[in-house]
């Protein structure tokens, strides 16, 4: 029943949102040029790698062994605003879609995190990622990491349609407010380095 929910709704949001993604994606091409998405290979469902897409919100970095650009430095005007409305995510339909995703579940993060999990946080990755998920609507990025993964288990081990349901509607208020987008005014989260015990 997840997967039909996920498939039906994503198919829908595409096509309703065509006219909005085309017009983010020629936004991004004439403030930033080419490419116009962001591509990144995440772990999925059983550790899986599939290939994330967003929208490109930071200038590319240069071939220069010095170039040393912060991000807030590389992100454009557009990216901002695409990151602080989470219009940047929108792609992301298109990886609920194919089924490599779903619309609620633990965010995907990092290959490289995989391997500092510890034998509890490793069972987030049991289930499809999601688009949002729980910890994204109680706290987002303004939360430490261990607390995200409690939140992402509790999910996990609580899951049922009617819950999706909620977090999804929660989300929507989330993203109007544009609450819990960055981590102690920061624009990215920091990284993950395994637990602090």
């Amino acid at each position: 029943m997840k997967r039909i929910f996920d498939f039906s709704i994503s198919l829908v949001l595409l096509i309703i949102g065509s006219p909005v993604l085309i017009f983010i994606a020629l936004a991004v091409y004439f403030s930033m040029g080419r490419p116009i998405f962001f591509k990144q290979k995440r772990p999925g469902k059983n550790c899986k790698l599939f290939t994330l897409i967003k929208f490109r919100t930071m200038k590319v970095l240069s071939n220069s062994y010095c170039d040393q650009s912060s991000d807030k430095d590389r992100i454009t005007k557009i990216g901002s605003f695409l990151r602080r409305t989470s219009l940047d995510e929108l792609p992301e339909l298109l990886n609920v879609l194919s089924g490599e995703m779903s619309l609620v579940g633990p965010r995907p993060l990092l290959p490289e995190y995989l391997e500092k999990y510890d034998k509890e946080q490793i069972k987030r990755q049991t289930v499809r990622p999601g688009i949002t998920g729980w910890a994204q609507i109680n706290g987002r990025n303004s939360i430490e990491w261990e607390e995200k993964f409690k939140l992402d288990l509790w999910y996990i081990e609580n899951q049922s349609f009617f819950l999706d349901l909620k977090i999804i509607f929660k989300t929507f208020k989330i993203v109007f407010t544009q609450r819990g987008v960055n981590q102690n005014n920061k624009l990215s989260m920091e990284k993950f380095n395994g637990n602090s015990n």
